[in-house]
C-alpha cells in the first residue's frame, strides 16, 4: 500500500498509484472500520480517481494509539490532514459513522475556505440532525456483537476468531460512544451538495432520517435507496461506485 506522503501516511492511504488522475475521492469508514474497507472501491475507480481513504487511530496498524472518541475532534485532525493535500477537485463519500465524519469534515474545511470537498456522499446514515437514544458503547461484548450482527456488516469468520474480535473490540466501542454521543451544532449545513444512499431495511436509518440529510445542505440533494440493510452497498458496489462516480464527474 502507498500513503500519500511522509505527513499524511498515518491518516490517509492511498491503494493505487493514481497522482495524475484529475479527481480525487475521500473515504470515511464506518464505526469499527477501517481504511482496507474502501479497497474493492479504488480498484473500480483508479485511475480516473485518486481515492484515499481515512485509517482512524485505534485499528489494524494504527491499533496501539488511542482512539479518538469524540467525532468534532476526530473530524478536525482529518480535516488538518486533508489541508496539506494539492487542492484539485473533491468528493467525500462516507459510510455510516464515515458519512457523519465526511459531513462535519466538509464543513470545516468550507469554513477554512480551502480544499473544500464539491459533494459529499452520505452512505447508510440517518442525518445529523435527527437523534436516536443509543447506547450500544455501554453495552457488554457480547451485546455489542449481537448490534454487528444485526447490521450484517462483519465478516463472519471474524465474529468467529476469538483473537480478532479481542483486538478490534476497542475500537468498535470507541467507535460506537463517539457517533452515539455526537450531537450536530443546530442549522449546520454544507454549501456543496449532499447525495444521500441508504438501505430499505436499515434498522438503523429510515427513509425519513435519510430524506433529513435535505436540510443540510444549500445546494443540490438527492436520495437514493437500495435493496438491503445497513450494508447494502456490499451487495450493490457497482451502482454505489456509479453514484460516486456521478458526484465526480459533476460540474
Amino acid at each position: 500500500m502507498n500513503a500519500t506522503d511522509n505527513s499524511t501516511a498515518l491518516w490517509l492511504r492511498r491503494f493505487q498509484p493514481t497522482a495524475d488522475s484529475p479527481v480525487r475521492l475521500v473515504c470515511f469508514p464506518h464505526a469499527g472500520g477501517a481504511a482496507s474497507f474502501y479497497r474493492p472501491v479504488s480498484l473500480r475507480l483508479a485511475p480516473g480517481a485518486d481515492v484515499l481513504a481515512v485509517q482512524y487511530p485505534g485499528r489494524q496498524d494504527r491499533r496501539l494509539e488511542p482512539c479518538v472518541e469524540d467525532i468534532g475532534l476526530l473530524a478536525d485532525r482529518i480535516a488538518d490532514e486533508l489541508l496539506l493535500l494539492d487542492g484539485r477537485e473533491t468528493v467525500f463519500f462516507g459510510h455510516s459513522m464515515g458519512a457523519v465524519l465526511a459531513f462535519e469534515t466538509a464543513w470545516r474545511l468550507e469554513q477554512e475556505g480551502t480544499h473544500a470537498p464539491k459533494a459529499v456522499v452520505a452512505s447508510g446514515r440517518r442525518a445529523p440532525s435527527t437523534t436516536r437514544a443509543e447506547t450500544v458503547h455501554q453495552r457488554d461484548d457480547e451485546g455489542i456483537l449481537a448490534e454487528l450482527m444485526l447490521l450484517d456488516g462483519t465478516n463472519a469468520q471474524i465474529l468467529g476468531d476469538e483473537e480478532i474480535l479481542r483486538m478490534a473490540m476497542p475500537s468498535i466501542r470507541a467507535d460506537y460512544g463517539a457517533i452515539e454521543r455526537y450531537r450536530c451544532e443546530p442549522g449546520r449545513r454544507l454549501r456543496c451538495p449532499i447525495t444521500a444512499l441508504t438501505g430499505d431495511a436499515d434498522p438503523r436509518t429510515s427513509l425519513e432520517e435519510a430524506r433529513a440529510w435535505a436540510g443540510h445542505t444549500e445546494g443540490r440533494f438527492r436520495l437514493q435507496v437500495f435493496p438491503g440493510g445497513h450494508f447494502f452497498l456490499a451487495r450493490h458496489q457497482a451502482a454505489v461506485c456509479a453514484e460516486i462516480t456521478r458526484e465526480l464527474g459533476a460540474g
